[in-house]
């Protein structure tokens, strides 16, 4: 039973303190104690042990599942009316709306004083076909190579809802289309009446907050504006660490578009 159907469930998990929750600014929340008006809070459960084994890499991480509890709230109405019903083969579909974030932890937080860090928007056909149209997968996993192999370790967090840069799946599916026939991935996406980029980055500010502090870390991108929005969210102490990783002559054209769009990419990195 999901921790949201059954009470139970929910009540061990918080009493070892395997499920708890944050707010805005990634303050940790006592159990019952709601957040401040306006505010909004996230559900975390963790930490997990996970060991990874990514191409020919292992890893040691401590995963945490993240959920925005307004999301989870509306959840847990739906499954009420479904557990009433005897209607538990909807629960897959149920679920499948609720965006989960996860945070991989290496190394010991408490030893960290600027610890390396990547925000890693999800990619199903880069980080999990492996396709080469992009550069995620490859960022993902050189992110976590140089989090391991720093001295200070750090974190990735994985934002589950940036699919297409927040168009989702199957609008970036159509993009693809769009860019085969001359488009760029942003005009594709502005092609399609939707933002050239419309993620949103509050979410990754709070368990930023909550898990690096308030001390500084160095954060893994070539996108400045990353750095901006984070910033607009309240997150301090970001020295910008440029990873460009996986360059192929399936992927040139994508990246000089976002050269164009402002990333932190030279001609050189690309050629």
């Amino acid at each position: 039973m999901f921790t949201y159907i059954d009470p139970t469930v929910r009540e061990r998990l918080t009493e070892k303190g395997t499920l708890f929750q944050i707010d805005r600014d990634g303050v940790l929340l006592e159990p019952g104690r709601a957040a401040s008006p306006g505010g909004h809070t996230i559900s975390i459960l963790g930490p997990i042990p996970l060991p990874l084994a990514l191409c020919d890499s292992r890893f040691e991480v401590q995963w945490f599942a993240c959920v925005r509890n307004t999301e989870l709230g509306k959840i847990e109405e739906l499954a009420d009316d479904l557990r009433a019903q005897d209607a538990h083969r909807s629960f897959a579909t149920l679920a499948s709306y609720m965006a989960v974030n996860s945070v991989m932890v290496i190394g010991d937080p408490s030893a960290w004083s600027n610890p390396l860090v990547r925000v890693h928007s999800s990619c199903l056909t880069g980080d999990v076909f492996g396709s080469q149209r992009c550069e995620c997968g490859p960022q993902m996993h050189t992110a976590l190579e140089r989090i391991a192999g720093d001295d200070q370790g750090g974190l990735l967090v994985y934002m589950a809802g940036h699919e297409g840069r927040g168009i989702g799946l199957w609008a970036k599916a159509a993009t693809y289309l769009l860019q085969d026939a001359g488009e760029n991935t942003y005009q594709a996406n502005e092609s399609l009446g939707l933002p050239a980029d419309s993620r949103d980055f509050g979410d990754a500010a709070s368990l930023l907050k909550y898990f690096v502090g308030g001390q500084p870390f160095r954060l893994l991108t070539n996108n400045p504006k990353k750095v901006n929005d984070l910033g607009e969210h309240g997150v301090t102490g970001i020295t910008r660490v440029k990873h460009l990783t996986g360059v192929s002559a399936s992927n040139r054209r994508y990246l000089s578009a976002k050269q164009e769009w402002g990333h932190e990419i030279e001609p050189e990195d690309i050629d």
